[in-house]
């Protein structure tokens, strides 16, 4: 049985330990403790998944097999590198890291380690993006033309110091990237910081030419009252209308509308079952670490693109 721990126990983190409890019920997991700084949370969040508590990440070393990051994006890579560096399996909540330099150094550690790197871009498994996928893959679209997605909600104060890109554009970079079996060879995007009390960005708008002759739009601000999360497909086929949050996928053509069928899951439950599977059986994840990179280092450009005023080039230097 696979031993693991949650480091960070916050609004994300707790749901990881949630989850990682639920298994734990099924036989297929053993959840070992969970981790923060602030250890009246820990407490809390061991009490309510029956495990133990810990102060510093360090002390599940030797004690557990995998692990789930959850802790501030600004120290992604130093407890990442710890683990990795004692051979301990991780999976790091999106982003990977603060930049890519950063992400680099993860990837090439784990490589040196043989260690298992999974990223949270948890859109990946939602069950209407796994449709969508299969949807594409038969050709009921056609050559995809454009995608338009829209990932707005309300301020969130506890990450006011990341831009939006980075923190909410990089789904839909990666499920764009995903949908398409396509990578980006160029950006251009707008944006700025809007609130008094953010550090970063507030709101972006990112243009993406895909070397499948594609275009992307992504759409994302911490600016609008309500959340909305929807993605667009253009084919020369039909058009498909995707809502993350309801898990529902519509598609259109000139004769007929049809509701995809979809079985709603979780869309955690089935990322961190992937992270496990992936650990016991010595595979690649779903979202792989240089996943998690291309996806960072996309975000980035954006941000280039808007201090330049202008487009530019992606290239992946690993």
């Amino acid at each position: 049985m696979i031993k693991v721990g949650v480091v960070g126990v916050g609004a994300m983190g707790s749901n990881h330990a949630r989850v990682f409890f639920e298994l734990s019920q099924q036989g297929l997991v053993e959840l070992v403790g969970v981790v923060d700084i602030n250890y009246e949370r820990a407490l809390q969040v061991a009490k309510k998944f029956n495990t133990k508590s810990f102060r510093d990440y360090r002390e599940l070393v030797g004690k557990v097999d995998a692990v789930s990051i959850a802790v501030p994006t600004k120290v992604h890579k130093v407890v990442a590198l710890d683990f990795i560096e004692a051979g301990v399996h991780v999976l790091i909540e999106k982003p990977i890291a603060d930049n890519s330099l950063d992400a680099i150094e993860i990837i090439k550690a784990a490589e040196k380690k043989n260690v298992i790197v999974a990223v949270g871009h948890i859109e990946r498994f939602n069950p209407a993006v796994v449709k969508l996928k299969e949807v594409i893959d038969r050709g009921l679209l056609g050559e995809i033309i454009t995608m338009s997605a829209k990932r707005v909600g309300p301020f969130a104060p506890r990450v006011s110091d990341v831009s939006v890109l980075i923190d909410l554009a990089v789904h839909d970079i990666d499920v764009m990237r995903y949908i398409t079996s396509s990578e980006v060879v160029k950006v251009y995007a707008r944006g700025r910081k809007i609130r008094a009390d953010s550090l970063a960005e507030d709101y972006g708008l990112i243009v993406l030419t895909f070397n499948n002759g594609a275009d992307g739009l992504v759409e994302t601000n911490r600016l609008t009252p309500y959340k909305v999360r929807e993605l667009v497909i253009v084919g020369t086929k039909g058009i498909a209308y995707l809502n993350y949050i309801d898990q529902r996928l519509t598609l259109y053509n000139d004769e007929w509308v049809r509701e995809a069928k979809i079985v709603k899951e979780e869309p955690l439950k089935l990322e961190l079952l992937d992270f496990i599977e992936a650990v016991s059986r010595g595979r690649k994840p779903k979202v792989t670490v240089y996943d998690g990179f291309i996806a960072l280092k996309i975000a980035e450009e954006a941000h280039r693109s808007i201090e330049l005023g202008q487009a530019v080039n992606v290239k992946y230097d690993v």
